[in-house]
């Protein structure tokens, strides 16, 4: 249900946007949006580009599940599921994994299929449209790369929580978190799962 409403949100925000597009679409879509503007005229273009190709398939997500570590750098996998839904015509398919040990060691891996649809994939990765780079006493977060796809860090040294997100393929959102744990673990989590072979899965 709450994906299906992400859905919904996602394209209405994209018929809000519609006539935000920018005649020089092409040129403007090899930069980053430097404001909120230039955001909201990404996403009026990507609506556009969108009505004309038409809804694209999601992948089965049990092959996503099929991606998801066994283990967690040592820490066992507790649970794992995988989910397709869809409404009006586009779909979302997702499949997650939890991994943790007695000691409160905690890891979420979740690996997400959006079709291409790039107003849900900046929605649920707002960062790919911007440049971040931010560090304070306690932690920092930034947009980076891994193994050449654009991706984002974040991570709190007190807590020991943290995050890595990567798009694959411009369709797939692969996210690590993790509690209680180093960033190296977290890394380490996300070096197991073959981002070439889900970059192959259409």
């Amino acid at each position: 249900m709450k994906t299906i409403k992400l859905i919904a949100i996602f394209l209405s925000l994209a018929v809000l946007t519609w006539n935000c597009a920018s005649k020089d679409a092409e040129e403007e879509a090899k930069e980053e949006p430097k404001n909120g503007l230039e955001a909201l005229q990404k996403l009026g273009e990507e609506a556009e580009r969108m009505s004309k190709e038409g809804p694209k398939e999601t992948v089965d997500p049990k092959l996503l599940k099929e991606l998801l570590p066994a283990d967690a750098d040592g820490l066992k996998r507790k649970e794992a599921s995988s989910e397709k839904s869809a409404a009006m015509g586009f779909g979302v398919s997702t499949a997650k994994a939890s991994y943790r040990d007695d000691n409160g060691q905690d890891i979420d891996v979740n690996i997400t299929d959006v079709a291409g649809m790039g107003v849900a994939l900046m929605g649920m990765a707002a960062w790919s449209m911007a440049s971040i780079d931010k560090e304070t006493e306690t932690g920092y977060e930034k947009t980076t790369e891994y193994k050449g796809h654009k991706a984002f860090e974040k991570y709190n040294t007190q807590s020991k929580n943290g995050e890595i997100s990567v798009i694959v393929a411009n369709r797939y959102i692969v996210q690590v978190e993790g509690r209680d744990v180093d960033m190296d673990k977290i890394k380490s989590v996300l070096d197991d799962i073959d981002l070439d072979k889900l970059a192959d899965i259409k």
